[in-house]
């Protein structure tokens, strides 16, 4: 059965977001394009033409539909994870005004850790960028700030040359839900940010074009999470990194460097724009991973 136009762009923007923002895997993202799709083909089966009119027992109704023809718990738990992911990311977008996944419970199952670049690889990473053109200039300023910021690439995209502090060292993020947060940014960020600005912007800028976002294409129009996505891709083919890397991981591993080397997880969630501290603690599970491999390597009795 065909699901009507309106899902079926919302499902194409759906795929976008953790492509580029989440830096999804490609098997990943097409899993999770079944997975919603069959979802609402169940939907327009019955009836339900927007996404804002789907309560909480039309999930557990299709969720059940496939208990019923023998899906197993595992493949039902992915299923409700996808489910879950598309109705906060419709919420996000405005496209409804509830999350009808919100009290349905998950089945439990161990968390699959994000991936991590140690602080040597992100070291090559930087430094892959050597800034002798405006494009490298603002290349390196958007590392600099996603590494140094912890921000989520729609985040570095909507950031605004006023929203930065230099004297402060601070800059004001519009996150999820229009929430705004203050997050520390360093020196060297602020250094490269303030190089770019006075010798790439003014190049990549057009007449015609009035833009308020401070990082710019070549066409002078703000950068999109595809091309942000590119840049961080490109530079770690020149950094010579084959871990399968996006914007995202950028975000975990400023987040598991602070905790590594001590940070309170109060401020690391502070920092990230988390609502629950929940989701802050997985970094520290990959400490706990970093403590073990440092254990492995170096106790005499290993």
């Amino acid at each position: 059965m065909l699901i009507p136009e309106p899902y079926r762009h919302v499902i194409t923007q759906f795929e976008h977001y953790l492509r580029f923002e989440k830096g999804s895997a490609e098997q990943t993202i097409q899993g999770y394009r079944h997975d919603i799709y069959q979802y609402l083909q169940h939907l327009t089966e019955h009836k339900i033409a927007s996404l804002s009119s789907v309560s909480e027992k039309d999930v557990v109704t299709f969720l059940s539909r496939l208990l019923s023809i023998g899906i197993c718990p595992r493949s039902i738990a992915r299923y409700l994870s996808a489910i879950r992911q598309f109705h906060r990311y419709a919420l996000e977008l405005g496209l409804c005004s509830h999350d009808p996944t919100e009290l349905i419970s998950t089945p439990s199952f161990d968390k699959k850790l994000p991936m991590v670049l140690t602080v040597e690889e992100v070291h090559r990473l930087l430094n892959a960028i050597d800034g002798s053109s405006p494009q490298s200039l603002r290349d390196r300023a958007i590392l600099e700030v996603l590494y140094g910021c912890g921000l989520r690439v729609s985040e570095l995209c909507q950031m605004r040359l006023r929203d930065i502090s230099f004297e402060q060292q601070i800059v004001q993020v519009k996150g999820k839900g229009n929430k705004e947060r203050i997050v520390p940014i360093g020196e060297i960020a602020l250094s490269w940010i303030e190089k770019y600005k006075n010798e790439a912007l003014p190049l990549l800028q057009r007449p015609s074009i009035s833009s308020v976002q401070l990082f710019l294409s070549n066409r002078g129009r703000p950068l999109s999470r595809m091309a942000v996505w590119l840049i961080v891709r490109s530079a770690a083919q020149k950094a010579g990194i084959t871990k399968p890397i996006s914007p995202h991981t950028l975000r975990h591993c400023f987040a598991t460097h602070l905790v590594e080397a001590g940070a309170d997880l109060r401020a690391v969630q502070e920092m990230l724009g988390h609502a629950d501290i929940s989701t802050t603690q997985i970094y520290t599970h990959l400490d706990r991973s970093y403590l073990q491999e440092v254990h492995r390597a170096y106790h005499p009795r290993w």
